[in-house]
């Protein structure tokens, strides 16, 4: 956000989880009232420009929404149900996720609905690039009708159009940024479990092969949580041109699974010396998804022309930044369980 943004008050739900530390860590630089909120303890950058309030809540409970965003001028919800340390994969039948991924913005919605204040807040909302479906053409522009291929995504779907159906009614004036396939850089612990980048770099650190559901030549659009965060930022800034609408957020980049999985394997090796652990093809997870199979690259450019962001982390230096930093974690752990 620009200095023209001083004292406004931002509200980011999620806030513990690899993206919302993320966003957490880009706002506290900046002239806010920031209110965290999170399940577990949100890491705050020491001596943040912004005043900031630390909250843990199960927001699923009741009025523990309310209270999270009371008097918030933006609200940046990326709460979503994780199975695991690594993976956002939903079963149809997953009550608790649909309560998570959707129910929650619904409740949002009413909350707000129910405050009716002269001027609607923002609400920033993280949906996926892969809502889409099945990809007809080359790069996903965001034009293309919507056909959601996995419950996560139809939940992530049907939240944002409950958003849009907000908007228009007045209640708020909600913007979903669908991201790309994030990772991370190591910039902080919780980056080191989360994502499928950091998920191989483990892997290749324990010397184990890593493993493609395919031939590798799925392709994937790869965007920085880091560069993420600086998109939420900016679209904090540009509200009222994004508000109603979806926007794209990636590099614009294809980067094959095969060139990804061999890079973490090179990274792993330069940070700790030891040969690169192989690449190899295995037959899916009995948890694979028809995603999995699909290319995923998008056309960034509205979201740039509309608001000046741009993807500056490469991919390269951020695979060797998480595999130092990965390496370092664990052989602090070995040595100091080992003592």
């Amino acid at each position: 956000m620009s200095s023209n943004s001083s004292r406004r008050s931002v509200v980011v739900l999620g806030a513990s989880g690899l993206l919302g530390t993320a966003v957490t860590r880009e706002l506290a630089g900046l002239p806010i009232e920031l209110r965290v909120v999170g399940r577990r303890l949100t890491n705050v950058p020491e001596r943040p420009v912004a005043d900031v309030e630390v909250r843990t809540a199960d927001l699923t409970e009741p009025h523990e929404l309310a209270r999270a965003v009371a008097g918030a001028d933006a609200i940046i919800h990326l709460v979503a149900h994780i199975a695991g340390p690594a993976t956002w994969r939903v079963s149809a039948g997953d009550a608790v996720a649909e309560r998570v991924n959707l129910g929650l913005v619904h409740d949002l919605i009413s909350v707000l609905r129910a405050q009716r204040r002269a001027t609607p807040p923002v609400v920033l909302f993280a949906g996926s690039m892969s809502q889409v479906g099945h990809p007809t053409g080359g790069r996903i522009d965001g034009t293309e009708p919507d056909n959601p291929l996995t419950t996560y995504d139809r939940q992530k779907q049907a939240a944002e159009n409950a958003l849009k159906a907000a908007t228009a009614e007045g209640v708020l004036r909600g913007v979903t940024l669908r991201l790309a396939t994030l990772f991370s850089q190591g910039t902080d612990s919780i980056a080191l479990d989360r994502g499928v980048v950091s998920a191989m770099a483990r892997r290749a650190w324990a010397g184990e092969p890593l493993t493609m559901w395919h031939d590798g030549t799925v392709k994937r659009d790869l965007l920085c949580v880091d560069d993420a965060a600086a998109a939420f930022a900016d679209a904090l800034d540009h509200a009222d041109r994004l508000a109603g609408g979806h926007w794209l957020v990636g590099t614009g980049l294809a980067t094959s699974i095969a060139d990804l999985f061999r890079s973490i394997a090179e990274a792993m090796s330069a940070a700790t010396g030891k040969p690169p652990v192989p690449v190899i093809s295995t037959q899916p997870a009995e948890q694979s998804l028809q995603t999995d199979q699909l290319d995923f690259v998008l056309d960034p450019g509205p979201f740039e022309r509309a608001t000046g962001w741009r993807a500056r982390i490469p991919l390269a230096e951020a695979l060797k930044r998480t595999a130092v930093a990965i390496a370092d974690h664990a052989e602090r752990t070995h040595a100091a369980t080992s003592a």
